[in-house]
């Protein structure tokens, strides 16, 4: 019989036979832990991060590191873990995020809205840096919404990006060919120039996919705008929070702290916790820790299902300067 290799340390406490010792690289994942910020009264505001690109694709973790959780499924963790906190008596939702798929976007908005409806507290929405697109759509799902005075918000709109890399790949002598079941199937190839019935194809899922945004506006708590007015408005523009405020797609121009003193007015807790929730060994040490590095459009779009360095094609709310 042939023996493991083992470490010296371990074949001295060996006698005979074989040993397989199973010694995981990377420890498990831990749940989900809570960190107080702030206050010493009875309830607690639940600090929510909507940070970076918004995707339901878990995120690479390196050589040796574990893969992250998506945005989407630590969203939906967090939520579950207040829903099951009596204390929890509201929820900030920190926004610093340019937007990300359509289909993620979606699902955080829905499932902010069946936790408020659920749990019957207030959800505020502070907008720190960046809440465009996607991250302007998930804000929507709060009773109001704060800006700081140089966030940047809107870009309401859909957009399908591809890349046509026929010309690339003929100056190199690669040929592509593809076998298909039906005319459609390659629709979007980035292999050649999309004909006009693909174009026009594209356009209608967007049109649809714009008009939901455009439904999600209309139906946030304190909105105020008329359809006719939001389309004009919903154009892609990007606003500063002053044009945001005049346009009615925000409520009030504040900081962090001026959200925080508001709910816990809301709440009559003057000294509610301000909390937050983590992953056992990593560390926030303020109620501005944990945003998300800003990342290039090349990482942001790598880590979109359906979108990679060859071309593929994804609907997404997102703005990228």
């Amino acid at each position: 019989m042939r023996c493991a290799v083992l470490p010296f340390f371990l074949l001295l406490a060996l006698f005979s036979g074989c040993a397989f010792v199973n010694v995981p690289l990377i420890p498990p994942p831990s749940p989900l832990a809570e960190q107080v910020f702030e206050g010493d009264g009875t309830k607690k505001i639940l600090l929510l991060d909507i940070s970076g690109t918004i995707s339901e694709q878990e995120k690479p973790g390196g050589l040796l590191g574990r893969a992250a959780p998506s945005l989407v499924s630590l969203v939906r963790e967090s939520l579950h873990k207040a829903e099951q906190d009596r204390a929890i008596a509201g929820v900030i939702l920190r926004i610093n995020s340019p937007g990300g798929t359509v289909t993620a976007s979606d699902i955080i908005r829905h499932d902010i809205t069946v936790f408020k409806k659920r749990r019957n507290v207030p959800v505020l929405a502070c907008i720190v840096a960046t809440g465009a697109s996607g991250g302007y759509y998930v804000a929507t799902a709060a009773d109001e919404i704060t800006a700081h005075p140089t966030a940047i918000t809107g870009s309401i709109g859909v957009i399908l990006m591809k890349f046509n890399v026929e010309g690339l790949l003929g100056k190199i002598g690669v040929e592509e060919q593809t076998v298909k079941s039906g005319d459609k199937k390659d629709i979007m190839s980035p292999f050649r120039k999309a004909t006009p019935e693909e174009v026009r194809l594209g356009q209608e899922i967007i049109d649809q996919l714009y008009g939901r945004f455009l439904d999600v506006i209309m139906e946030r708590p304190k909105n105020s705008l008329t359809r006719d007015e939001l389309r004009k408005l919903a154009d892609g523009r990007i606003y500063t929070a002053n044009q945001a405020l005049a346009a009615k797609l925000i409520d009030r121009i504040g900081y962090l702290d001026d959200v925080i003193a508001q709910i816990r007015t809301t709440v009559g807790d003057g000294k509610a916790r301000v909390v937050s929730y983590y992953r056992p060994g990593s560390y926030k040490g303020s109620i501005y820790a944990g945003a998300a590095e800003k990342e290039g459009l090349a990482e942001a779009l790598s880590g979109f299902d359906g979108f990679d360095s060859f071309g593929g094609s994804s609907f997404m709310y997102l703005w990228r300067p």
